[in-house]
């Protein structure tokens, strides 16, 4: 799996962050769990991968723009469902799949 093209940046993202989502849905039955969970990234990596310029502006300033993105709209996400701390599970699971894609690219695709 290629993180460089948005199908393996995309599942890369989902297989990351869905099971962070699943445990702060503890409340939900499991069919609506998973809508939360794999719908919560599923709402913004498209628009970040396909709508930031991100081969002509500044890596760093366009990063922090695009995750601030994410964790605020998957934490509205996460208050639409009625999930107990909704900015905790946003910030968790984006951290984590921003930190591990770091991680992944560096030892991998160096």
């Amino acid at each position: 799996m290629s993180l460089d093209n948005w199908s393996g940046a995309y599942w890369f993202t989902q297989a990351v962050e869905v099971p962070v989502y699943l445990c702060f849905a503890r409340s939900l039955n499991l069919k609506k769990r998973a809508v939360y969970a794999f719908g919560a990234s599923t709402i913004t990596h498209p628009f970040l991968w396909f709508c930031l310029p991100w081969t002509s502006s500044p890596y760093l300033p366009l990063l922090i723009v695009a995750e601030t993105f994410a964790v605020v709209l998957e934490a509205w996400w996460g208050r639409g469902w009625k999930i107990p701390r909704p900015w905790t599970a946003s910030l968790i699971a984006n951290a984590t799949s921003a930190c591990l894609g770091f991680a992944v690219r560096h030892a991998f695709q160096a």
